[in-house]
């Protein structure tokens, strides 16, 4: 049956990504909702978590926290536009992965237009996001329920709506994209980097006055405009309607373009942007002599150059945004401190002890970079679990290069990437420090800063391991997946009071406070023994195995 049509067959890819995104997203808002009684149970404490929020108004806007709708609207509402990273991998890969391995080509030769086959797999896209929004709905509401909340089935589904719409948005974007790109990787790259930007254009209204011009330049900003789970708050149909818009005309644009374009071609840009190209001579027709084609490793760099310099954008920018917020906050904070008891229970989780170190809010919010780092690194997994799936490494392969030294090239690569983006992220915020004034000890913040580098590459050597046995996209979920219960455990459930044996559970939870108390030396070794371990293996797997099986 699954093989009956392009749409079922696409959807039948995507089974397990609907599953394990639907689930984790579903069970961070479930335990969430389900543990809000027990932290508003007495008025002091209801207060004391009204004042916090106010402070932390810039991250999103605090709407009824009395309410379990209320609070997992604050504190999770933006935080669950993690979500985006599937979405964004599957419109970049749509049609462009396609075309990249020479599927393309086997499917127009069916007696089927390409406008139809794009519309069907777009359709099964859209399909496997609604289903998740259906599992994510389904999951808030038992929460809910267990928590006594005002809110209704119809209200969780329009939740889930809103996170599909603006989600789908970052997926109809990256699939525009791909008709300007060779290939799939460098769409992915832009959207996640322009993901990040408009996140931050996002917050810029709630951080300087008079800039709401600003923050509806980006998606998000709609998106936020409604809030489904908190009591009483009207609907903005407008919001919702104009993400409607856009994702019809993103992916409108994508089609038709693909329609008039040659297959495995990009679209012909303007005449004013197009790049001046000139006549190759007979021996340069080839790039025998280019500098990537030299050995593995150049060639690695090669192509993880644009995608890293997009996410190198995102990830400098966002940490570098966060010492800007830091210091607009500091001094409502400050005051904060001295007569909250709920927010010196907060600090105390994070490691602080006095908020006049402002290295203290900045640490909890530096949580984040890790997360947004070994996203980066799954898209890059995946990307190297594709080329033996799709025959690109069988043409390496057949040169006299030994297949260790191929892998190894590969992650050697990724690992130059990974530092570069870690690096570059330390010199902005070190220079948005420095101009912002905000006094930071340097060594903790290059601690804090580069110590996300080990957590990355583990990530990425599991990506490794795994495709050793899976296909890409069970690997890519499985990773992805992953990536998500780590998230969950880690900033879930400490606010529920797991125990220190559930928390280590997640590979994040050894990332510790490296801007209060420095770099974490044996947890940072550990995680470099786990990831070492796991590229071990993979090498003896990729060394031992059929290619392709």
């Amino acid at each position: 049956m699954w093989f009956n049509s392009v749409y079922l067959k696409t959807l039948r890819e995507v089974r397990i990504a609907i599953l394990g995104w639907g689930v984790g997203m579903g069970l961070l808002l479930y335990a969430v909702l389900a543990a809000v009684p027990g932290l508003i149970a007495t008025p002091a404490a209801k207060a004391s978590l009204i004042s916090l929020a106010g402070s932390f108004a810039w991250l999103a806007e605090p709407v009824a926290l009395d309410t379990p709708g209320g609070y997992a609207t604050w504190k999770y509402g933006l935080t669950i536009l993690i979500l985006a990273i599937w979405p964004l991998m599957a419109g970049s890969r749509m049609l462009r992965g396609e075309e990249e391995r020479g599927a393309m080509d086997a499917l127009l030769s069916l007696p089927r237009g390409r406008g139809r086959i794009a519309l069907e797999k777009l359709a099964a896209i859209w399909t496997a996001l609604l289903l998740m929004g259906l599992i994510i709905a389904l999951l808030a509401m038992a929460g809910g329920k267990s928590a006594n909340a005002s809110f209704g089935l119809g209200d969780a589904l329009l939740f889930s709506l809103n996170l599909v719409l603006i989600c789908g948005f970052f997926g109809s974007l990256a699939l525009l994209l791909s008709q300007f790109t060779l290939e799939r990787r460098t769409a992915s790259g832009l959207t996640g980097g322009l993901l990040l930007i408009f996140v931050v254009l996002d917050m810029v209204h709630r951080v300087f006055s008079n800039t709401d011009w600003i923050s509806r330049l980006s998606p998000v900003y709609y998106y936020n405009l409604n809030k489904p789970l908190v009591p009483g708050y009207s609907v903005n149909v407008g919001a919702l309607l104009g993400l409607v818009a856009l994702n019809i005309l993103l992916s409108g644009a994508a089609i038709w373009l693909f329609v008039r374009r040659d297959v495995g071609s990009t679209v012909a840009l303007p005449r004013l942007l197009e790049q001046k190209t000139q006549v190759a001579q007979p021996v340069r027709a080839l790039p025998v002599n280019d500098w990537s084609l030299r050995s593995i490793y150049t060639r690695g760099l090669r192509m993880v150059a644009i995608p890293t310099f997009w996410w190198t954008l995102g990830i400098a920018g966002f940490a570098a945004w966060m010492v800007v917020v830091t210091k607009q906050a500091e001094t409502a904070l400050s005051t904060l401190y001295q007569s909250s008891p709920l927010l010196k229970v907060f600090i105390t989780k994070v490691g602080g002890s006095d908020l006049a170190t402002n290295a203290t809010m900045l640490s909890a919010l530096y949580v984040l970079l890790p997360v947004i780092l070994m996203a980066f690194t799954v898209t890059q997994a995946n990307n190297w679990s594709a080329d033996e799936e799709e025959g690109r490494l069988e043409l390496v392969l057949s040169t006299p290069q030994p297949r260790l030294q191929v892998l190894l090239g590969r992650f050697a690569a990724l690992t130059t990437a990974t530092v570069f983006i870690g690096v570059i992220t330390l010199a902005a915020t070190a220079i948005a420090s420095a101009a912002t004034g905000l006094k930071l000890d340097g060594g903790n913040l290059a601690a804090a800063t580069l110590s996300i580098i080990p957590l990355g590459l583990l990530v990425a050597a599991l990506g490794y391991l795994l495709s050793g046995w899976l296909r890409t996209a069970l690997d890519t979920g499985i990773l992805s997946f992953l990536l998500v219960i780590w998230f969950f455990i880690s900033f879930v459930g400490p606010g529920l009071n797991w125990s220190d044996a559930v928390l280590r559970l997640s590979a994040i939870y050894y990332y510790g406070t490296p801007l209060l108390h420095g770099l974490p030396l044996l947890d940072t070794i550990s995680i470099l023994v786990v990831g070492i371990l796991a590229l071990t293996l993979a090498s003896m797997r990729f060394v031992r195995k059929d290619i392709g099986r």
